[in-house]
C-alpha cells in the first residue's frame, strides 16, 4: 500500500505540474496573440489614415490639373501622365499596389509642378495658389501619415520575427505588413535650371 500511495503521490504531483504548465502555456499564446491583434489592428488603423490624406489628394488633383491646363495647354504628357497615374491610385487593390500607385502619382504632381515654373501668370493666380497650399498641406499630411504607419509596421513585423512570438504568429497566419516607403524620386535632388 506504501507504494501504492507513493504511485498516487507521483502521479498527482506531474498531473499538479501538467496542469500547471498548461495553464501558463495558455496564457502565453493568449497573450501573445492578443498582443499581436492589438498590433495588427493599429497597423490597419494607421493605414487608414494615410489612406484619408491620400484620398485628399486624390480629390484635389482634378482642381489643380484643370487650373494648370488653362495656362499651359501644350504640356498635354504632363497631363496625361498625372491623369493616368491618378486612375492607377483609384483602382489598385491591396496596400502594395496602393503604394506603389501613389509612388507614381507623386512624380507625376513633381513633374506637374515643375511645368507652372514656366509661367509666372500662373503662379500669380490665386486659385492655383489656393490649390498648391492645399497640395502642400495634404503633402505634409501624406508624410505625417506614412511616418506613424511605417513606425506601427516596424512595431508588428519585429513583434512577429521574434521568439517564441514567431511560432504562435505562424501558427495563427499573421502575416508582415507592407512599408510605405519613399518614391525613388524622393531620393533626387530636383533639377532647377535657370
Amino acid at each position: 500500500m506504501n507504494d501504492r500511495g507513493s504511485v498516487k503521490a507521483v502521479l498527482l504531483i506531474i498531473l499538479a505540474v501538467l496542469l500547471v504548465a498548461g495553464i501558463g502555456l495558455y496564457g502565453t499564446v493568449k497573450g501573445t496573440y492578443n498582443e499581436l491583434v492589438k498590433l495588427d489592428e493599429g497597423v490597419k488603423g494607421k493605414w487608414a489614415q494615410v489612406e484619408n490624406q491620400l484620398q485628399r489628394r486624390f480629390d484635389l488633383i482634378p482642381n489643380l490639373v484643370n487650373t494648370v491646363k488653362g495656362y499651359a495647354e501644350h504640356e498635354r504628357g504632363v497631363f496625361i501622365d498625372v491623369t493616368e497615374a491618378r486612375s492607377r491610385v483609384g483602382t489598385a487593390g491591396n496596400i502594395p499596389d496602393k503604394i506603389e500607385a501613389n509612388n507614381e502619382l507623386s512624380g507625376a504632381i513633381s513633374r506637374l509642378l515643375l511645368v507652372v515654373e514656366n509661367y509666372p501668370q500662373l503662379k500669380a493666380n490665386e486659385n492655383f495658389i489656393r490649390l498648391q497650399d492645399e497640395l502642400a498641406g495634404t503633402e505634409n499630411r501624406i508624410a505625417t501619415e506614412r511616418m506613424r504607419y511605417n513606425d506601427s509596421v516596424v512595431v508588428l513585423n519585429t513583434k512577429l520575427r521574434t521568439f517564441p512570438t514567431n511560432i504562435i504568429a505562424g501558427f495563427f497566419d499573421f502575416e508582415k505588413a507592407v512599408l510605405f516607403d519613399a518614391p525613388e524620386e524622393a531620393s533626387q535632388a530636383p533639377k532647377v535650371e535657370f
